[in-house]
């Protein structure tokens, strides 16, 4: 039976994975299992030991802790459900973030710096537009 942090592991496993551009495959060989191992993982169906969650964070250049990012327990999702400045958890496991991420990685120190500065300016300029 599936549980819900193993779940939660299996999304954060599959996110990073494919921010960094790699294939199931690719992991499979990093961290010695096969690339079936690495699907029943994403997926949930398969446990994560600990010894196996430390390969990967190193394989995927995270902490372990990386993969119990945002995990709520009962009491927090009542605070999380009302504070409207949080991310939807799958926005990062869409195409176009992936793309944007990987193309932002791809540029120079000081393009990201601009870009960044870019896109908060047109972040405020679109909440003034919105508040009046």
């Amino acid at each position: 039976m599936t549980d819900n942090t193993d779940l939660h592991v299996g999304k954060r496993l599959r996110r990073r994975r494919r921010l960094l551009g790699m294939t199931q495959q690719d992991l499979a060989s990093m961290v010695g299992v096969r690339f079936q191992q690495i699907q029943k993982y994403e997926c949930g169906a398969n446990r994560v030991t600990s010894s196996r969650l430390f390969d990967l964070s190193r394989a995927l250049n995270v902490s372990v802790q990386y993969f119990f990012d945002g995990i709520e327990t009962e009491e927090m999702k009542g605070v999380a459900a009302n504070d409207a400045e949080r991310l939807d958890g799958d926005i990062l496991s869409q195409k176009e973030t992936l793309e944007l991420v990987r193309a932002y990685y791809r540029l120079g120190e000081r393009p990201r710096r601009r870009l960044l500065e870019l896109a908060k300016a047109l972040e405020a300029e679109s909440t003034e537009t919105g508040a009046a």
